[in-house]
């Protein structure tokens, strides 16, 4: 089980969960101390140690079945509410139609007599199939049919169990049976399913947690090198996801940074001064201190020729917010609206949502001259010498007056 949970949580952190060793050692001492045998409570207790922010609730209870799963539900077996004679009805129609055809009598075991697939059945099938080529949770559900299709589960098996009925029927098997028959096989089919679902998404969830991290495979199209204004619904929400795993990966680069970085260098000067009562033994170290988070000022156009790229822009600075000192943001079209605090009382994506929503795009009305002009005159004590400014825009003044002497 300790495995287990360890290939779990690189599980979370290939799907851009941010989980630290603080937190994965949490998650190991809650277990210890709580047990398996509660699966709720083992769930409750994974998801407490390891999620700390809603945002990657979704990841978890993706992943956490996944991992931690039973291999689907069990098959029914159809023979215990067969009689005697019905069951040998039953195996001389399908060794009838079957005949040599080793996958269809292999898919008829699982469905009429109620065997569950090896483990070695699985892989066999996985292997036929492609699945260990599969890195995407996206490719699970065509690789769990293609599987199905290894064992003959097409569109010409509803045909073969129309004419396995109809031959029952004829050998003396009453409707009734028949009905009880045909449903549990429809049971065990969905069942059989789902174990191949299930079985398909550990693979791909495992082969993601061990790509190596420079050698990690583009996930989906390559949204990065189109035009956002392109880009379909599902494509936005998708590049959404991906700006949040990114900044995901840069916040933990920049807090390892910060760690590194924290002491700073040797200040000599101080040392010297502050060992004078110690007759200039340096028994006291000075270091300099380095100021590794930055101060930004951002100055947004969010009229509708930039505004998927303000949106990006926004996204990505703010979900970093704990590795700047400071942010201001600042929006305009044809005037100047300090949006910062939106940012400091809502998520990234419901600031960035409310900001759009609240300064919608005009017809030809930028202003970028009197946007500067008024960033100036009131908002200028948000510079200093240690902060970035960035102006973010396509430089469009619409032929208003530039406001040269601002």
């Amino acid at each position: 089980m300790d495995q287990r949970i360890v290939e779990f949580i690189a599980g979370l952190r290939a799907a851009g969960v941010r989980v630290s060793l603080a937190e994965s050692a949490d998650a190991f001492r809650a277990i210890e101390q709580i047990g398996v045998a509660d699966r709720e409570l083992f769930r409750s207790a994974l998801r407490t140690t390891l999620i700390k922010d809603s945002v990657d609730v979704p990841a978890f209870e993706r992943l956490f079945p996944i991992y931690f799963g039973s291999g689907g539900p069990p098959m029914i077996n159809p023979n215990q509410e067969l009689s005697p004679d019905d069951i040998e009805r039953l195996k001389d129609a399908v060794r009838d139609l079957l005949g040599d055809d080793e996958k269809l009598r292999q898919l008829m075991r699982y469905l009429l007599e109620g065997a569950n697939p090896t483990r070695e059945e699985m892989e066999q099938l996985g292997n036929q199939a492609g699945v260990p080529l599969a890195r995407h949770p996206s490719q699970q559900p065509w690789l769990t049919r293609r599987m199905l299709r290894q064992l003959g589960a097409d569109e010409e098996f509803q045909e073969l169990m129309r004419q396995l009925i109809e031959k029952l029927e004829a050998m003396g098997m009453s409707r009734e049976t028949l009905r009880r028959l045909g449903q549990m096989a429809m049971e065990n089919l969905r069942r059989l399913e789902e174990q191949f679902a299930q079985y398909v998404g550990a693979q791909i969830a495992r082969h993601a947690a061990q790509e190596p991290r420079g050698r990690q495979p583009i996930r989906g199209p390559d949204l990065m090198n189109r035009p956002f204004n392109s880009l379909s619904e599902r494509e936005i929400a998708e590049l959404r996801h991906q700006v949040r795993r990114l900044a995901a990966r840069l916040r933990s680069r920049a807090a390892l940074r910060q760690r590194r970085g924290k002491r700073g260098t040797l200040d000599a000067k101080r040392t010297i001064r502050t060992n004078l009562r110690n007759a200039s033994v340096p028994i006291q170290l000075q270091h300099k201190r380095r100021h590794l988070k930055p101060r930004l000022v951002l100055i947004c156009d969010v009229s509708t020729s930039v505004r998927a790229v303000v949106e990006f822009m926004l996204r990505i600075v703010y979900e970093l917010q704990d590795q700047i000192h400071s942010a201001h943001s600042f929006v305009f079209i044809d005037d100047i609206v300090n949006v910062t605090a939106e940012f400091a009382q809502h998520r990234p994506e419901f600031a960035v949502e409310r900001v759009l929503r609240n300064n919608p795009p005009g017809y030809y009305n930028t202003n970028l001259g009197y946007a500067l002009a008024h960033s100036c005159k009131d908002y200028l004590d948000a510079v200093d010498h240690r902060t970035t400014v960035i102006v973010l825009g396509d430089g469009r003044n619409n032929f208003l007056n530039p406001r040269l002497d601002g």
